[in-house]
This record gives structure tokens, C-alpha cells and sequence, in this order.
């Protein structure tokens, strides 16, 4: 299972990639696998404020609806407008072009309080039991 190294991650299965003041966020290829075929995705507008661990959307597959969690604090810069006519591509790219949102970084730090790849891996196998 790909766990890129350079991301930060929540332990809701949501992974952040901090790009200077910004940060994008999507679910972890964990989640989409145990989603199953995601058949829709609901994003918050452009300039809504969210807060860390906050729900910001949900995610629909063919076996169930999930709430999705703001990793950080921070203003909705953009949403992934392709997932509307390819919901998908959360299950075929969800660390490339199934990105879900990106954030205006109110704080940071928070990024810091986020699992790195190596604890991730970790929680996933204590989740698997």
C-alpha cells in the first residue's frame, strides 16, 4: 500500500501536502480501498473556513457515505472541480488527481501535530489488527 513520505497524515485516513502557505489535502489510498468505487465527493466553496478536525465534506462510495476532516485550519483556496464529472479518480490517483481541496494555512505548526508516513503506516497496521 503507497504511503508517499513527503505527506502528512490524520488519523481520519486524510493526507495534507504543504506547498509553502498552502496546503492540499485527499484521502489516503487506505481509505479509498476500504471505500470501495467512490461515486461522488462533496467540497466546501472556495473562501469557507474550516477548522482542524472539523468536517469539511463527505465522500460516497458504493458501499457507504464518510465524513471527511479538515487536517489543518485554514480558508478553502480551491476545489478539485474533476472529481465532479470523475469522482474516480479519488480511487485511481488519491495522492495525484483524486486531490480533494487545497488550504490557505491559518497556522502552519498544525501540519507538525500530523502523523508522518512512517507513524501512518504504523496505525493503519494496528487498525488492521
Amino acid at each position: 500500500m503507497e504511503v508517499p513520505k513527503d505527506l502528512r497524515y490524520t488519523r481520519e485516513h486524510e493526507w495534507l501536502k504543504v506547498e509553502g502557505t498552502k496546503g492540499v489535502v485527499g484521502i489516503t489510498h487506505f481509505a479509498q480501498d476500504q471505500l470501495g468505487d467512490v461515486v461522488f465527493v462533496e467540497a466546501p466553496a472556495p473562501g469557507t473556513e474550516l477548522e482542524q478536525e472539523n468536517t469539511f465534506g463527505v465522500v460516497e462510495s458504493v458501499k457507504t457515505v464518510s465524513d471527511l476532516y479538515a487536517p489543518v485550519s485554514g480558508k478553502v483556496a480551491a476545489v478539485n472541480k474533476d472529481l465532479e464529472a470523475n469522482p474516480e479518480l479519488v480511487n485511481k490517483e488519491p495522492y495525484g488527481k483524486g486531490w480533494m481541496i487545497e488550504i490557505e494555512l491559518s497556522d502552519p505548526g498544525q501540519a507538525e501535530s500530523l502523523l508522518s508516513a512512517d507513524d501512518y503506516e504504523a496505525y493503519i497496521k494496528e487498525q488492521q489488527g
